[in-house]
């Protein structure tokens, strides 16, 4: 899995920086999920190297229009060039009446099958949101001034390492059979003979898993969905001499983002959602809250807009 930052400004948009929005590139299949759609965030699809009609989930975390405004533009501009195979959307319970009045009174229509999901229900009875045949993906509440939610996303584990030279001494034919067997299947060849892929493959591997966590004050819920996840992107609105006006904001603090990545033993924090008053030349810079996040998890990164990581599993959970 892959992730592009897209915007990684808090409230506003910058020169620099646009408002929240992450895309994510599935593997073996093009498909990208988009977690939160701030405004602008179609002209940062332009700029990157994504392509818009690969388009097929996304999900908000809640409804502040930093997060939100960009999404029916994007919808919009979606059904206009003609070629998706169609959007799930998945947010709070306003989502869909907010999504609904925008294209009614807008007179949009969306050519695509398009359908929103709320996730209330699925966050606070901490049910799985989506089982697909790869991934799954949770999520939690959140403790911000509108109703908030993380997301988790799990790859499934994948076959172990297919053994090429003992299928080669068995004489066993290359194509379709050897896609069967690396999946664990049993196969039947000509001869009659029965082979059990599991014979072949190594021990199962774990797949990746990352975490996005915006906004939200220190939230033992979001440690709890975080727990030994691959990656963390959480929000670091404020720096830690300003974590009285982020507790009332109900905003993290980079130490708070830190604490949280500590707490959940991850493997990488990704700082994002910076707040506009920590601009390069101010007294304090992104570069003061990221060394005040490495101070308590040293595996920490700074967001940028169009920076493409990918998710890297730790050696101790491959």
């Amino acid at each position: 899995m892959q992730v592009t930052f897209l915007g990684t400004s808090s409230g506003v948009p910058t020169r620099a920086r646009n408002v929240s929005a992450v895309a994510l590139r599935l593997p073996q299949r093009s498909e990208l999920w988009l977690f939160d759609c701030g405004e602008g965030t179609q002209h940062q699809f332009l700029r990157s190297e994504l392509r818009l009609s690969q388009l097929r989930r996304v999900f908000i975390s809640h409804m502040h229009g930093d997060h939100v405004f960009g999404l029916p533009g994007l919808l919009a501009s979606l059904g206009l060039a003609g070629n998706s195979l169609g959007v799930d959307i998945y947010g709070p319970d306003p989502l869909n009446d907010y999504l609904n009045g925008v294209m009614r009174n807008s007179s949009c229509r969306i050519g695509y099958p398009m359908q929103v999901h709320p996730v209330r229900e699925a966050a606070e009875m901490n049910r799985v949101l989506i089982d697909d045949q790869d991934l799954l993906v949770r999520c939690t509440p959140l403790s911000h001034r509108v109703p908030a939610y993380a997301y988790r996303v799990d790859q499934k584990p994948r076959p172990g390492r297919f053994d090429l030279e003992h299928a080669k001494k068995l004489g066993i034919p290359p194509g379709p059979i050897y896609a069967a067997l690396k999946r664990g299947e049993k196969v039947h060849l000509n001869d009659g003979q029965v082979i059990d892929g599991k014979d072949f493959c190594g021990p199962s591997r774990p797949g990746a898993s990352f975490v996005y966590c915006t906004d939200t004050v220190f939230s033992e819920s979001a440690v709890k969905l975080a727990k030994g996840a691959d990656l963390l992107i959480h929000e670091a609105t404020y720096a830690h001499e300003d974590s009285e006006m982020a507790y009332q904001r109900k905003h993290s603090t980079s130490t708070m983002a830190a604490q949280t990545a500590a707490e959940a033993s991850v493997g990488q924090l990704v700082l994002t959602h910076l707040s506009p008053r920590y601009a390069p030349g101010n007294r304090l810079t992104p570069n003061d809250l990221l060394n005040e996040a490495r101070a308590i998890f040293p595996n920490t990164l700074l967001a940028k807009d169009f920076l493409q990581l990918d998710i890297k599993q730790r050696c101790n959970s491959s």
